[in-house]
C-alpha cells in the first residue's frame, strides 16, 4: 500500500475512561510512528455519567499523546460549549483525515459541519447493530445523511457491517476492526492454561455463573434470575454472582428475595479486572442476557480467561465469539427457557475444563488491541488513498 507523504490523521473520542480503547491508541501511535505517519488523539472529556459508578480512570493504558477537551464527565458541561471546544479543536489542528467519535451528539454534528467547511476529509466510529434501539423515522434519515457526508466508516464486526449497509453506506467505505479488550498488562495466554493444568474439574461440581456489567434495564438481569431458578431445579447446587452497579440494584435485591434465592445469587458490587479473574477461572460460565449490546467486551474478556460464555443472540459479539459447545452457548433473546438450557449445557464443557479453556483463548487470540490498531490505521491510510489530501481538494 502506498501512503500519502507526511499524512495527519486526528482521532477524537468522546471519554478518556476507556481502557479499551487506550489500548488501542496506544498501538496505533507506536505504529504511526514506524510507518511515519502523524496521528493524534483529541479526547473529549474525562468520563460519562453511567461510567463514574463503575470505575475510575486508569491512564496506565493512555500511553500515547492526546489532547482533553474538558475535566470531569461530558454529561456535565453544557452542550454550545462542547460545540465550541471541539470545532475550534479541528480548525486549530489541521489533518488530512479527521476520525469523529460517533454521530448521536450535537457536537458531532457540528465537527461534521466543521470537517466540510475546511474540507476535511472526514470518517466516523459506529459500533451501532440492528438490534440496538427502536427506530425513529427523523433518527434514521439524519444518520443516513451523517454517514453519506463520510469518507469512510469504522465498526466492530459483521452485525455492525450490515447496519451501516442498511443506511446506504457502500461495503467499500466500511473498516471493520477487531474489538479488542484492555487486559491486565502482565496477562499472558500461556499463564491461564497453567493455571488450567493444575486445576481440578471437581472444582466445578458446583457450578457457579457470572455476570459482569451494568445493573441496567436493558442487560436482561431480571431474565437471568427467573432462569437461574429453573437451572436451580436441575441442579440444585448451583451458584450466580451479579458483578456490576447500576439503578437496579435495589430492584434486583427484591427479585431474588421474590424468587427464594438469596442463599444461592450474590451481589457482588463493582469490581476492576484483577479481582474479576478469579471469578472467569471459578465461573463454569459468564452469561450475558442483554437486550441491547452493541458488541459486548466482557466476552473479550471471559474468554482470555479460559471462561466459557452463554450469551444473547442480539449481541453484537456473537456471530465473531460465540460458537455453541466450542466457546459456549447464544440464546434467543428474552427466552428465560432457552436461557436456562443454555446455562445447564454450558456446564457440561467444565468436564474438560482445560481443552475448553483452550478453545476459548484460540477463537479470541486474534482480538487485540495491536490487531485492532493496525485495522484502524489501515483504514485511514485506506480513506486517504481514495483521492487527493483531503485539506486541499476533498469533496464537500
Amino acid at each position: 500500500m502506498t501512503f500519502p507523504t507526511l499524512a495527519r490523521i486526528t482521532i477524537y473520542h468522546n471519554i478518556l475512561w476507556s481502557k479499551y480503547k487506550g489500548g488501542v491508541f496506544s498501538h496505533v501511535h507506536s505504529l504511526a510512528l514506524d510507518r511515519g505517519v502523524d496521528v493524534s488523539v483529541t479526547q473529549i472529556a474525562e468520563t460519562e455519567g453511567q461510567r463514574i459508578e463503575l470505575s475510575g480512570i486508569d491512564l496506565s493504558y493512555h500511553t500515547y499523546p492526546y489532547r482533553l477537551l474538558f475535566r470531569g464527565s461530558q454529561d456535565s458541561v453544557v452542550w454550545y460549549k462542547r460545540i465550541f471546544a471541539a470545532s475550534k479543536d479541528i480548525y486549530n489542528n489541521p489533518s488530512d483525515l479527521v476520525v469523529l467519535p460517533g454521530y448521536h451528539r450535537i457536537e458531532y454534528w457540528a465537527m461534521l459541519i466543521m470537517c466540510i467547511v475546511l474540507r476535511r476529509r472526514r470518517a466516523v466510529f459506529s459500533d451501532s447493530t440492528p438490534f440496538d434501539k427502536p427506530e425513529v423515522r427523523w433518527r434514521e434519515f439524519a444518520k443516513r445523511m451523517f454517514f453519506a457526508r463520510c469518507h469512510g466508516c469504522f465498526t466492530y464486526g459483521e452485525r455492525s457491517k450490515e447496519y451501516l449497509m442498511s443506511y446506504g453506506v457502500d461495503e467499500r467505505k466500511i473498516h471493520i476492526r477487531r474489538q479488542a479488550a484492555a487486559l491486565p498488562h502482565d496477562y499472558e495466554p500461556s499463564a491461564v492454561i497453567e493455571h488450567y493444568e493444575r486445576m481440578s474439574s471437581e472444582k466445578y461440581r458446583q457450578p457457579r455463573f457470572v455476570f459482569i456489567g451494568r445493573l441496567a434495564v436493558e442487560k436482561g438481569l431480571f431474565d437471568l434470575l427467573r432462569a437461574f431458578r429453573l437451572v436451580r431445579t436441575k441442579l440444585h447446587n448451583a451458584r450466580l454472582d451479579l458483578v456490576g452497579a447500576g439503578p437496579l440494584m435495589e430492584d434486583l435485591k427484591r427479585e431474588v428475595a421474590t424468587l427464594g434465592l438469596e442463599d444461592s445469587v450474590n451481589l457482588l458490587g463493582s469490581k476492576d479486572l484483577d479481582a474479576l479473574v478469579p471469578l472467569f477461572y471459578d465461573s463454569v460460565a459468564m452469561v450475558l442476557p442483554s437486550h441491547s449490546e452493541p458488541w459486548g467486551l466482557v466476552v473479550n474478556e471471559s474468554l482470555s480467561y479460559g471462561c466459557p460464555v452463554v450469551v444473547s443472540d442480539l449481541c453484537g459479539c456473537v456471530p465473531e465469539l460465540v460458537i455453541d459447545g466450542v466457546t459456549g452457548y447464544r440464546f434467543s433473546t428474552g427466552n428465560i427457557d432457552a436461557l436456562a438450557a443454555a446455562m445447564v449445557a454450558v456446564t457440561k464443557m467444565s468436564e474438560d475444563r482445560l481443552s475448553a479453556a483452550r478453545e476459548c483463548l484460540n477463537v479470541i487470540s486474534s482480538f487485540t488491541p495491536e490487531r485492532a490498531a493496525a485495522q484502524i490505521l489501515d483504514g485511514c491510510m485506506t480513506i486517504l488513498g481514495d483521492g487527493p489530501s483531503s485539506g486541499r481538494s476533498a469533496a464537500a
